[in-house]
């Protein structure tokens, strides 16, 4: 049995649920090699996903500037938007998972970067291998959006809840300083509204794994994990 197989079984005995195969890479780049490159790459994580039951293969759409995750003029024309629609289905044909579905996490600079973006993307993509990754975090990009977190998830999961697969918990925190300048915080140091996220959240498949992410040590893992099991037995939610 291969060392792959065997944490296949591990979580298999352990009742674990794997999240998400990341497939961080850049298949819009405007570099063709590059391109390609990270075509093939998102092919081979999604196999993997699919061989080994994950929630989602994730990774974001890209970008049309040399930063494989940055800002660009070009990222919101309609060109790349059909460039987006055409990269994602080849990626889904080429491997036609059953267990798992391609997603494509929000950015503030790229599609999808909203609710109504990420529908418009599954009606154009049309596949059912396409599914929906959803970080709250990364799409409040305004103070107009900092104040109204909850709105936003609820606005979320109530257009696009049949098709969430897998989230991430982080929090944001909006600093006094112009111009307007949000950090990414650990999970109860922002004011991401945990209520209605996991409010949200329990009303999908009890599996639905939420994954913090992007913290520094055990012990701040541990804090953020605490505080989201907190909020979660003050709700009365089971995690």
């Amino acid at each position: 049995m291969s060392e792959l197989d065997l944490y296949i079984k591990a979580a298999r005995e352990y009742d674990i649920v794997i999240s998400e195969v990341g497939a961080w890479s850049n298949p819009i780049s405007p570099n063709e090699q590059t391109r390609r490159e990270a075509i093939a790459y998102c092919r081979r994580r999604l196999e993997l996903a699919e061989h080994i039951g994950a929630a989602v293969c994730v990774t974001i759409a890209g970008s049309r500037g040399e930063q494989w995750d940055g800002p660009h003029p070009d990222n919101f024309n309609n060109d790349t938007f059909e460039l987006i629609v055409e990269t994602v289905r080849g990626i889904i044909d080429a491997i036609k998972p059953q267990r798992t579905v391609f997603a494509l996490e929000m950015m503030p600079w790229v599609f999808p970067d909203s609710a109504d973006t990420y529908l418009e993307l599954i009606k154009a993509i049309d596949r059912k291998g396409f599914g929906v990754h959803f970080d709250p975090v990364n799409i409040i990009s305004s103070p107009r959006a900092y104040y109204r977190t909850g709105d936003l998830i609820r606005d979320f999961f109530s257009k696009l809840g049949p098709h969430i697969r897998n989230c991430h918990a982080k929090d944001i925190l909006l600093r006094g300083n112009l111009t307007v300048h949000l950090d990414e915080v650990i999970p109860g140091q922002g004011v991401l509204d945990y209520r209605a996220f996991l409010t949200e959240l329990h009303k999908l498949h009890p599996d639905t794994p939420l994954m913090i992410e992007h913290l520094r040590t055990n012990e701040e893992y541990q804090q953020a994990a605490d505080y989201i099991r907190g909020v979660a037995a003050e709700l009365r939610i089971p995690l």
